[in-house]
């Protein structure tokens, strides 16, 4: 009750000490006249205190109850009063205005009869009146009228309000808004220029070092030599350049900027926004803190704009896998929440990061906002050592070129072949080798199976110009973690990195395409058709069968066997990245690898395989 006083418009009060004043002059009255009342003075005190109070208390709680019990307290003093006192029927004439000023929604339809018509005649019954029974309902009636013009008014002044503080609230969301937007699109643009110019420049220098073989002279080595010291130097800047322009305004800390946006948020709606931060803030991706920004804007904006709230909580949780924001109203809730553009477009930004974004409302009680994202490490707080091993110098040159640009790879050697390779891991112990397939002395894939026997936790992809499944399958159950060709853009090649470093593995599209669709084809032309089945994986792929003992010479790594587990259960892509924190497609592409190194096609023939080979 007194969380609703403290929130009373101007009106509000004089309509209260407008009822204290009436209230102490009846009061003041009675106690003049009590010789001539029939009852004890203290009851009609005490009657007369109840009809000033519980009304007004009630008022607070439930409007309709209140006009009820308005009529009954304080019209049944009016009618004993002026049965004792003929002109004692005014002393109901601002109870009447005041049931009038506080009528909500179509109380008036049946307290306005009841007050002008039904009081009035009860009090004529009562009492002994010398004046025309019009004369009481015309003066009780106007009351109720300008009490019902003050409701007018109030409900006016009342939606005015709420207009005015919407308005002061979408102005600094907009405000907000466009000032996040451009700093996003600033971002943006400064990495797809960033991506754009390094491919351009990545293969100017790769075009460069083709004509060396085709320079005979001297003066020919050095002006090449010049050309390309200007490119990688060109590149360097715009490179620079580029960094400077995306950088420059990012978020340097999360809580700051969240702290910032509610205090003028708070400032500028009129309510109280708290934010408490709980755990040790860690480095966020700047994607992250955009969300988490978006996502605490759009819901104080929802807060006053529909829940009409006065109180706003927000709690900003660092925890050891995922970091989450919750934001709680006292606003006025709704059973039946409709997502709009904003909500959508939370849930749509927290679900490119692998978050999801989760409303719980009820009405009367408030509303509260969840934003959860899992940890992600950021470009730059933990280097990924790389190793590139290619029989073509200008392409390990490239690669190296190309690859030093992110901020969170370092290239620790090169390698001409698969033997050199082999010697620079046991020599630099990288974190990942790109491996190309055809190299002299070792090829990639014999490499590939030195390199895991030895050094199980190095990580290599290759990165060929091969398309042809069966050298695909070979080397992944070699061990390799990843396949990919080279043609594949700059950017997606830093992200697979990142993903096999991580404990993924990644296959080309266009050549998982190819190999699933020659293991259909050989499982129909050696007769399995379909789950029934036996043969395995060696002669599924058309080579002859490798005499491994069931259930190994798969190189399954730990991640592929849970998604392979989770499969099992018959739990779906989404289901199985919401638990993993991982994308959809990040699964997929998990079981795409699983499927190709079991030599089948499917989910069913994939549970049938480990199955018979004890991997389950």
């Amino acid at each position: 009750m007194f969380d609703a006083v403290k929130q009373w418009f101007w009106y509000e009060w004089a309509l209260f000490i407008i009822r204290i004043l009436i209230s102490f002059s009846t009061i003041i009255t009675t106690v003049q006249f009590q010789n001539d009342l029939n009852l004890p003075l203290w009851l009609v005190l005490c009657w007369e205190i109840s009809a000033f109070s519980i009304p007004w208390i009630l008022l607070q709680v439930n409007t309709k109850a209140y006009a009820v019990l308005e009529l009954i307290l304080s019209g049944g003093v009016s009618i004993y009063l002026t049965s004792l006192f003929p002109e004692a029927y005014l002393t109901f004439l601002v109870p009447a205005a005041l049931i009038a000023a506080n009528s909500v929604e179509k109380t008036y339809r049946w307290s306005g009869p009841a007050a002008v018509l039904l009081v009035p005649l009860v009090m004529v019954q009562f009492s002994e009146q010398t004046k025309p029974f019009w004369e009481m309902i015309s003066q009780i009636g106007l009351a109720y009228a300008i009490g019902y013009a003050f409701n007018l008014l109030m409900v006016n002044y009342r939606q005015n309000e709420i207009i005015r503080s919407q308005n002061s609230v979408l102005e600094q969301y907009m405000s907000q808004v466009e000032r996040v937007t451009l700093l996003e699109e600033r971002n943006r643009l400064a990495k797809e220029l960033h991506d754009t110019m390094g491919h351009s420049y990545t293969s100017l220098i790769m075009g460069l070092e083709t004509l060396r073989p085709d320079i005979a002279t001297e003066e020919g080595e050095h002006k090449l030599e010049a050309l390309l010291a200007v490119t990688r130097k060109s590149m360097g800047e715009v490179r620079d350049f580029l960094h400077g322009m995306g950088a420059s305004e990012e978020m340097s800390s999360l809580r700051q900027a969240l702290e910032q946006l509610a205090r003028e948020f708070e400032a500028s709606a009129g309510v109280t926004v708290s934010l408490r931060v709980l755990g040790e803030e860690t480095a966020l991706p700047q994607q992250a803190k955009m969300t988490f920004y978006r996502c605490l804007q759009e819901a104080l904006t929802n807060a006053v704009r529909h829940g009409r709230a006065a109180e706003i909580q927000a709690a900003l949780q660092f925890e050891p896998r995922q970091t989450r924001l919750e934001v709680r109203d006292n606003g006025e809730g709704s059973e039946s929440l409709s997502e709009g553009f904003g909500l959508k477009a939370m849930k749509e930004r927290a679900a490119s990061l692998q978050g999801q974004v989760s409303v719980y409302s009820e009405k009367g009680v408030g509303t509260t906002v969840t934003c959860t994202l899992p940890r992600q490490a950021e470009p730059g707080g933990e280097v990924i050592r790389l190793l590139i091993a290619d029989d073509q110098a200008f392409i390990r040159e490239s690669l190296r070129t190309l690859l030093q640009g992110q901020k969170d790879m370092a290239v620790a050697g090169l390698a001409g072949d698969g033997e050199q390779a082999v010697e620079l891991c046991a020599e630099l112990e990288p974190d990942l080798v790109l491996m190309d397939l055809d190299m002299p002395n070792m090829d990639g894939t014999a490499a590939t199976r030195t390199i895991k026997q030895k050094w199980p936790h190095i990580r290599v992809v290759i990165l060929t110009t091969f398309q042809a499944p069966d050298k695909a399958l070979e080397v992944l159950r070699s061990g390799a973690d990843g396949y990919l060709l080279k043609s594949i853009e700059p950017k997606e090649l830093a992200e697979t990195i990142r993903l096999v470093h991580q404990g993924g593995t990644m296959i080309a599209q266009d050549l998982s395409t190819k190999l699933f669709g020659e293991l259909g084809e050989a499982a129909k032309a050696s007769g399995r058709g379909g789950a029934s089945g036996t043969s395995g994986p060696a002669e599924t792929a058309g080579r002859p069968e490798t005499a491994a003992p069931a259930g190994e010479g798969y190189e399954l790594t730990p991640r592929e066997i849970e998604i392979l587990r989770m499969l099992s259960k018959g739990l779906r892509y989404k289901s199985i990245a919401s638990k993993l924190y991982l994308s959809d497609g990040t699964v997929r592409n998990y079981a795409s690898t699983v499927y190709a190194k079991l030599g089948v096609r499917n989910r069913e023939e994939a549970v049938e395989k480990a199955v018979e080979t004890g991997l389950l």
